[in-house]
């Protein structure tokens, strides 16, 4: 028999998980059975089982999809130069959100991988990596801040960070489940909630 190549078994993979999420994003991680994902997929049950052993195997591998576009946008916004503004960053991921959480987009499985977290250790393994990387990209963000001189120079970077992380999900949260939620509305909050930074090079004279 012909070796079956590694693009064609990394499209098959890619496949299943395509039917996963949409079966989750309708139904929720509990109510999906794998015969449903067997039927999205249009695979049999031998075939899935390749490459899975089992649905939570299908969600660990899941939650690292969930956002990734999302880290994708963060780590694009963070490295800007010059430094953009807290609301301006804000702004990028928050649209990135709203962009992949449609019917059946990535991100709204990100909160049914944080409650399954809780009691899955293999989930959680995931879902911590997943939250420790975005932390890792806002960890950038804060130092640049402290070296521009938004932030004092003795600034606990650590602290902010852990902080600024719980924007995100906090907008995640209030955008599917309560819905008048915006990138608008979370930019303008943080406008109003931090100083009006500015670049040296944009300092009125007189000033900074």
């Amino acid at each position: 028999m012909p070796r079956v190549s590694d693009e064609h078994l990394e499209r098959r993979r890619q496949q299943i998980l395509d039917a996963a999420r949409v079966c989750f994003t309708r139904k929720g991680f509990h109510e999906t059975s794998m015969q449903d994902v067997f039927a999205e997929a249009g695979l049999s049950a031998g075939a899935v089982y390749r490459y899975f052993r089992s649905k939570n195997e299908i969600i660990a591998a899941l939650v690292g999809e969930t956002t990734t576009s999302v880290r994708a946008a963060l780590a694009e916004v963070v490295a800007r130069d010059p430094l953009p503004l807290p609301a301006e960053v804000v702004t990028v991921v928050t649209e990135a959100v709203v962009r992949f959480s449609g019917a059946d987009g990535p991100v709204r499985l990100a909160p049914q991988a944080w409650a399954l977290a809780l009691t899955n250790p293999e989930v959680g393994d995931s879902v911590r990596g997943l939250l420790l990387a975005m932390r890792g990209l806002w960890h950038i963000y804060v130092e640049r801040m402290r070296d521009v001189g938004w932030l004092p120079a003795d600034v606990d970077t650590d602290a902010v960070t852990k902080v600024i992380l719980g924007i995100l999900p906090g907008f995640i949260l209030q955008h599917l489940l309560i819905g008048d939620t915006d990138p608008d509305t979370f930019a303008r909050g943080i406008a109003l909630l931090l100083p009006d930074y500015r670049h040296p090079a944009q300092q009125p004279e007189g000033t900074g």
